[in-house]
């Protein structure tokens, strides 16, 4: 009987310590997923990137400087946009395209019947309109085409800030009557709409 006793606890003591030794596994082991997860280091989050701001420019289009384009079978005006920076004056971008016209094109496919030693003497813009001074070389060489092709150059040039607005043109000092040899009749002030009903190209 001692020994079916002895048996019992033996067996329940075992049993027990099976259990005690799974409940401390279980323990430990939750311990180690608890312990781990804490400890492990935190996914790292990529942080967005801001597209960058692009920054206002400072300059824009402002002004044209016209050529003559010969490609044709007759000379055709072509302007070409001049990038210019905001902070300068409507008439310092005058000044600045017409002084791009007087020296020349760049392109080949670009034209230009004014002389080459032309100068600008003086440009001025108030409420009337452009007041030009241009030295004497404007009005030499070339007959009546290279004359009124010169003309509407420096005219379309000079008013591509304002295509309504009237030109004064002088030389050496002294207001155009004549241009050319051939005497091409000039009206102060010119505009666009009296070149274009009394001369084409």
């Amino acid at each position: 009987m001692q020994d079916n006793n002895r048996q019992n606890r033996s067996s329940i003591g075992f049993i027990a310590g099976i259990i005690a030794a799974m409940l401390s596994t279980g323990t430990v082991a939750t311990w180690w997923a608890i312990h781990s997860l804490t400890n492990s280091p935190k996914p790292i989050t990529p942080t967005p990137t801001e597209s960058p701001v692009s920054q206002p420019s400072d300059t824009e289009q402002r002004g044209q400087v016209y050529w003559l384009d010969a490609t044709g079978d007759r000379l055709k005006l072509e302007g070409s946009p001049l990038t210019a920076t905001k902070s300068l004056t409507d008439q310092e971008v005058l000044e600045t395209v017409v002084k791009r016209l007087l020296s020349g094109p760049q392109r080949s496919e670009n034209d230009t019947t004014i002389p080459s030693q032309t100068k600008l003497l003086s440009l001025k813009l108030d409420d009337k309109g452009v007041h030009l001074n241009l030295s004497s070389e404007f009005t030499t060489g070339g007959g009546s085409a290279s004359m009124i092709g010169r003309l509407g150059q420096l005219l379309y040039t000079t008013t591509s800030l304002d295509a309504n607005a009237k030109v004064w043109l002088s030389i050496d000092g002294e207001p155009l009557e004549l241009l050319g040899g051939e005497g091409l009749i000039i009206e102060q002030p010119m505009t666009r709409q009296w070149f274009d009903e009394n001369y084409e190209l």
